[in-house]
This record gives structure tokens, sequence and C-alpha cells, in this order.
């Protein structure tokens, strides 16, 4: 298996198929945006994917930006696939992104996980994420 950090030159028609198959795991009720839009130069994104040899098995993506609290990243879109699950993909896409993040010089990571997803909050707790004093709240605009 292979773990990278997917390029917008690495981007195909197979890749794009294989992204929205993968996340449709993830939630099939959400309409994905399409991977140019996502890879667009100010659209400041790392894409953590695993391979086992031509399908994508797994993915966890990681925006960056910068506030007045600091230069921070936010996590979304962490999927493996359910043939692969349990065999540590997850934990190995995290790492990357946790690396790229201190690579970066973010001053935190933060992520969202539904309270449903016990295994997801399990590997994020192993990794040293903390519940934030906080809530999540959002405004649909579309």
């Amino acid at each position: 298996m292979k773990i990278d950090i997917l390029q917008p030159s690495d981007v195909s028609d197979s890749v794009t198929k294989q992204v929205k198959e993968l996340f449709a795991q993830l939630n099939g009720s959400i309409e994905q945006v399409n991977l140019a839009e996502v890879f667009k130069p100010e659209n400041a994104i790392t894409f953590a994917y695993c391979m086992e040899k031509d399908k994508l098995v797994g993915m966890a993506l990681m925006c960056a930006y910068t506030v007045v609290s600091g230069y921070k990243g936010w996590v979304e879109d962490v999927v493996v696939d359910k043939a692969y699950r349990g065999q540590g993909i997850g934990r190995k896409l995290m790492e990357k992104l946790v690396d790229e993040g201190k690579r970066k010089g973010l001053s935190e990571i933060l992520l969202f996980s539904a309270d449903k997803r016990i295994e997801a909050i399990g590997l994020y707790k192993s990794l040293g994420f903390q519940q934030k004093e906080s809530r999540i709240y959002v405004l649909k605009t579309s």
C-alpha cells in the first residue's frame, strides 16, 4: 500500500471516479465538489491518499488557513474503504496530515467528528487530538 499526498498533476478520470465512489461511503447524500475545484491554487489543500495497486482505498483532506488566532489546519473527508478498515490506514492517513501540518508550521489542527463515529473518535484521541470546549454551528448558504 502507498500513502502519499495527491498532487493536482496526479488527478485523472480514474482518480476522480474513485474519489467519488469512496466519498459516497462516508456520506452519499452530499453532492461532491469536482477535484478541479478542490485543487484550485487559492485552496490550500493537502490531500492524503492510500492506494492498493491501482485502487484508492483511503483519503483524508486538510485545508490550511490563517486567521488572527493563528495558522491552522482543518481536517475533512476522512474515509477508508469498508473492505480495508481495521488495517491502520486511517491512522497512517491522519499521521501524514499531521506531519504535513507540522512541516507547514500550523499552530493547530482541528476536525469535527459526529458522535456516532466511535472508531474515528478513538483514532483521533489516540493521535493526541482533544475535544475542544466549543460547539460547531452551520449555516447552509445554498
